[in-house]
């Protein structure tokens, strides 16, 4: 302590200023840091909540009485208690569902309410509702939807209404079934909707593809997992790279196409007309004068008798003719192209080492046809399929572990702890070694003996006023290294008053400067 003492006693003011502001400074990082230390580990409970939610979540945790923080929109609650807390705050029915209901018509009378402001409560009341059911997936952390139906009134009958469902994840993303299922809900809730008009979006990943409107990429992606996954039995996990190409129609067409068929007729009426005529006439005798008197017989005459039958037989051919109308919608494979690079096997050299080869013609032939089964290989449309072995490059068989580091292993509440031991150890080092080995001196070496020969040692006065000036100059710098007899590295002056210069010095070297005077009161006795 008396050496501390002398230490802060040998400081100016503003050492001692510097050496306070230190020390008040440290004070604080190392409380900073055990308050951290101390500090219980926070966890999330809940996250995502709207304020009326949050507001009632933090109410029950209040009256739990365990320590919270609100950071943005999640709550922060100790670890150790997390679990037990979601536990009871679920127990009271925390945190409520955001949707609401059918409980909306309950407060409806019909006395002020018309028939838009009713229907207008009846589309909210059912996307709730749908809402609530969506909600009952076990990866789905919100849910919203939006209906958007034609408030048609009169003798219209069809109502081409259309539906989106937005969904926030907790981690899972919503698959094809997943999202086929939900427009199949929404459509069925509501009368007229097609299943095809509703979308379902993820908030992370977009839209979200049921299993019959997939898109390229998506068909192009199952393909190549499909042949992946008939590959790896065989060649082994990471020895079949697969690359698919998938040409799709994006344009609709329709075709008509008409064909006649000369050679094919078909009757299409028969027409049958009989004609009979028949007919008989007679003729009188001659015109005499006898034939003028009374009471005379007419002669006969001539008589002639004519027949007449006709058939006649009509029928009616057409050519043959086939109409064709094919609507090509878009989504076909128009060509399909499949690269598969596997890798070679190893085999035993000359020299034992062994050595990578290709796989022979007639396995990768065999693997050809496996994966023109896996995509639905069609030569005719003009598909391609190249199946190559070529030895990979040499990698590990069992590959890198990752092994955790130690900021990983650590937990933050340890990371403080170490921080404050560090802390505490450089403050004692700064504060107590470091000034007790700096008033420690090491014992002087042995000087060499002084030379009495030399020239005697100017006047006192005048030698230092000469060496020590208070203003410094090029010729007399502030600093005046004093060479001396028998001293290997001269003394050199702090700027400062020359006479605690010269106490400063000797104080700093007390056995040599003793020496040096005893030296010079010998040199003077044996000059005099």
């Amino acid at each position: 302590m008396q050496k501390l003492q002398d230490y802060w006693n040998e400081r100016s003011s503003q050492q001692k200023m510097i050496l306070g502001a230190a020390f008040l400074g440290t004070f604080l990082m190392i409380a900073g840091f055990a308050w951290l230390a101390n500090r219980p580990s926070m966890a999330l409970i809940y996250g995502g909540l709207d304020s009326a939610q949050a507001g009632e979540v933090i109410a029950g945790i209040e009256r739990a009485g365990v320590p919270y923080e609100v950071r943005g929109d999640a709550i922060w609650v100790e670890a150790g208690q997390r679990d037990r807390l979601r536990m009871d705050l679920a127990a009271e029915g925390l945190p409520a569902a955001g949707s609401t209901g059918y409980e909306l018509l309950d407060g409806m009378s019909g006395f002020g309410t018309t028939s838009q402001m009713f229907d207008a409560a009846y589309w909210r009341a059912k996307e709730g509702e749908l809402a609530r059911t969506i909600l009952a997936l076990p990866n789905v952390a919100s849910a919203r939807v939006h209906l958007a139906i034609e408030n048609g009134r009169g003798y219209r009958r069809d109502q081409n209404g259309s539906a989106s469902v937005t969904l926030t994840t907790k981690g899972g993303a919503i698959t094809r079934e997943q999202a086929a299922a939900l427009k199949y809900l929404v459509s069925s809730g509501v009368p007229g909707m097609q299943p095809e008009r509703v979308t379902v979006i993820d908030s992370q990943r977009g839209i979200v593809a049921a299993t019959e409107d997939q898109s390229g990429a998506d068909r192009a992606a199952e393909m190549k997992r499909n042949v992946e996954r008939i590959l790896e039995p065989h060649v082994g996990v990471g020895n079949a790279i697969v690359e698919l190409n998938l040409d799709l129609v994006t344009d609709t067409e329709l075709l008509t196409e008409q064909r006649f068929d000369p050679e094919q007729r078909a009757l299409i009426s028969t027409v049958t007309e009989e004609t009979t005529d028949q007919s008989n006439s007679t003729g009188s005798g001659a015109v005499t004068a006898a034939s003028n008197l009374p009471d005379t017989e007419e002669q006969p005459g001539d008589t002639s008798q004519s027949n007449r039958a006709e058939n006649r037989s009509q029928a009616n051919y057409e050519v043959s003719r086939v109409t064709r109308e094919v609507q090509r919608q878009p989504g076909s494979t128009r060509r399909l192209t499949v690269a598969v690079l596997v890798n070679g096997t190893t085999q035993p050299g000359p020299d034992g080492q062994p050595v990578a080869i290709a796989r022979p013609e007639a396995e990768l032939q065999t693997l050809r046809e496996l994966v023109a089964s896996a995509v639905g290989f069609d030569e005719a449309r003009g598909d391609q399929i190249t199946v190559k072995s070529l030895p990979f490059a040499a990698l590990g068989e069992d590959g890198t572990l990752a092994q955790p580091g130690l900021m990983d292993r650590l937990a933050l509440n340890d990371l403080a702890r170490i921080a404050l031991i560090g802390v505490f150890a450089l403050a004692i080092i700064l504060l107590v070694l470091r000034p007790m080995m700096r008033n420690r001196t090491p014992a002087p070496a042995p000087l060499p003996m002084l030379d009495t020969s030399l020239p005697p040692m100017p006047p006192m006065m005048g030698g230092l006023n000469g060496m020590i000036d208070d203003e410094p100059s090029p010729d007399n710098p502030r600093v005046v290294p004093i060479e001396f007899p028998g001293l290997e590295t001269p003394l050199s002056l702090p700027p400062a008053d020359p006479v605690a210069r010269l106490k400063a010095m000797m104080k700093e070297r007390h056995d040599e400067s003793v020496k040096i005077l005893s030296g010079w009161i010998d040199n003077k006795e044996k000059v005099n």
